[in-house]
């Protein structure tokens, strides 16, 4: 539902679940229920990552999904920041698409080297 161009409430739903992470405890949990979702967050640095699924879902695969996709940023732009992802939106979306499209391979390899996908 996020993702639909047409969906007018896109705005709201980004602007809700930041004031909702951003408000929370250092040391709270990573997880929390919003709506019919469940949050799933990670801060690196100063980077927060979320992820939002359904309620049947494992909350710590999640959060595994969250942390290798970050690995590979790492990996792609040595050490990323803030300022990698905005100025490199184009090449993060990239790597998100891949590593969504292959998820199941890269948690079973974690040592997978970065292929020349990531050199487009």
């Amino acid at each position: 539902h996020l993702f639909d161009p047409d969906c007018d409430c896109k705005k709201k739903i980004i602007r809700d679940m930041t004031t909702m992470v951003l408000a929370r405890q250092p040391r709270s949990c990573n997880f929390m229920q919003w709506k019919d979702l469940k949050i799933v967050y990670k801060r690196y640095a100063s980077l927060y990552f979320c992820l939002g699924v359904e309620s049947q879902e494992n909350e710590l695969l999640a959060l595994e999904i969250i942390h290798r996709y970050v690995e590979l940023l790492d990996k792609y732009f040595g050490n990323v920041c803030e300022l990698d992802i905005i100025f490199n939106f184009e090449k993060a979306y990239f790597i998100l698409d891949e590593f969504s499209l292959n998820v199941s391979v890269w948690l079973m390899l974690p040592a997978l080297p970065v292929g020349s996908w990531l050199c487009a």
